[in-house]
């Protein structure tokens, strides 16, 4: 653990999901492997074009609407259903398709192993200040069973642009009602949370669990309030 600032009295935590309260990276490469399986399985015209093709094809979109990164799920979607028509399906069809494999999608992007000390320490934080969650993703922490320590959800897309962007940060906020320098935001992106956070006055906590250091790090551009390596030492901060 590193302290870089002091810390003014800690009133409120909103804390990023993915990356932060469990290890999505093995969860996120089990999805696009599942859903490109399940996608052959049912519309076997996909197998038709390599992942080099699909993955441009979803550069592109979000190329010709820039609000697409915002929302991973809508971003996901129109990849199925707009490939689906350059394959030659109807509309219909393809949007029914993509319907269905966005059920797919979120079943398996449901699947995440939270480890025991994350509950842990959450339950002991939310018996002492409000928490909210805000995240770029499209997790549902209910399924996961993260919501019960939450006041709230914010997700990029449903409550506006992902982090950086002030939207989510400013609505938690408002929701808590206290001083920006009095939450203590944190997550493991150097850009999306400590920077996102540090802009919009929030104190700031980077989640480095990969042995990352800053100088090293490039996407670094604003150094947080403080580096903790375990998610537990973040119970030293709350009386």
């Amino acid at each position: 653990m590193q302290i870089y600032r002091s810390l003014s009295p800690i009133q409120a935590m909103t804390f990023d999901l993915d990356d932060t309260l469990y290890d999505n990276r093995p969860v996120i490469h089990h999805v696009e492997e599942q859903v490109a399986l399940w996608l052959f399985q049912h519309h076997p015209v996909t197998a038709s074009k390599p992942l080099v093709w699909w993955k441009a094809l979803k550069a592109k979109l979000a190329k010709d609407d820039p609000w697409l990164p915002h929302d991973v799920s809508l971003w996901r979607f129109e990849q199925i259903r707009q490939g689906l028509m350059l394959l030659g399906y109807s509309e219909t069809d393809a949007r029914i398709a993509a319907t269905d494999a966005m059920l797919e999608v979120h079943r398996l992007r449901n699947l995440v192993d939270v480890p025991d000390e994350t509950h842990k320490v959450l339950a002991e934080l939310a018996a002492k200040i409000p928490l909210v969650a805000i995240t770029n993703g499209n997790v549902d922490p209910e399924k996961i069973g993260l919501a019960q320590y939450f006041q709230l959800i914010l997700r990029a897309g449903p409550d506006g642009h992902a982090k950086p962007y002030p939207d989510m940060f400013l609505r938690a906020q408002e929701f808590l009602g206290l001083p920006a320098q009095s939450i203590l935001h944190v997550g493991d992106h150097p850009v999306k949370d400590v920077m996102g956070a540090k802009k919009h006055g929030f104190q700031a906590c980077w989640y480095n669990d990969r042995g990352l250091t800053l100088l090293a790090t490039r996407k670094a551009k604003i150094l947080p309030d403080l580096e903790i390596n375990q998610i537990e030492q973040l119970s030293q901060f709350i009386r």
